[in-house]
């Protein structure tokens, strides 16, 4: 079924990350500015605006390893916070310029408990999305990139929760 033209794409990805409270995984999520630590991205700078302050944004860039032997594509991106509430452990960010295809993109990052249960350990984090059509993408490469990126994401919570 051919997409009509202004259509909109939404998609959700979802990741549990055991061992970790929501508490730790939002503090570290949380830090717009410090997303490299968390994703694989050779840089990630505060722009303008306030930390933890909606209206915050971030430049965010990385070399992207392409199809060719040797090819390489330095892709970027400043994306602004747009709301954060930590008592919900949730914020949200839309991509304002970039170089990889994006014209509208507006996502909300969510910790949440896996159970009401105090006993068990564990989070999940839940990335939802609406954006318009990327250029050279099809629907199903920006879900297969978010899921793997969330993925790397709980990874790396995973990791730094249990350092500490």
């Amino acid at each position: 079924m051919a997409e009509e033209p202004n259509s909109k794409w939404e998609g959700k990805a979802c990741v549990e990350v055991p061992n970790t409270n929501t508490e730790q995984a939002w503090r570290l999520l949380e830090d717009f500015c410090n997303l490299h630590r968390l994703m694989p991205l050779e840089t990630c700078y505060q722009v303008e605006g306030i930390p933890g302050q909606p209206g915050l944004v971030r430049y965010c860039a990385a070399t992207v390893k392409g199809g060719g032997e040797g090819e390489t594509t330095f892709m970027w991106a400043n994306e602004k916070l747009l709301a954060l509430d930590p008592i919900q452990h949730c914020l949200t960010y839309e991509i304002v310029e970039n170089n990889i295809g994006f014209k509208s993109y507006v996502a909300t990052v969510k910790v949440l408990p896996i159970s009401s249960d105090v006993d068990v350990q564990g989070c999940k984090i839940e990335w939802s999305f609406v954006s318009d059509p990327v250029e050279g993408w099809a629907f199903q490469d920006l879900i297969s990139y978010i899921d793997s990126t969330l993925h790397y994401m709980a990874n790396k919570i995973q990791q730094a929760c249990s350092a500490n």
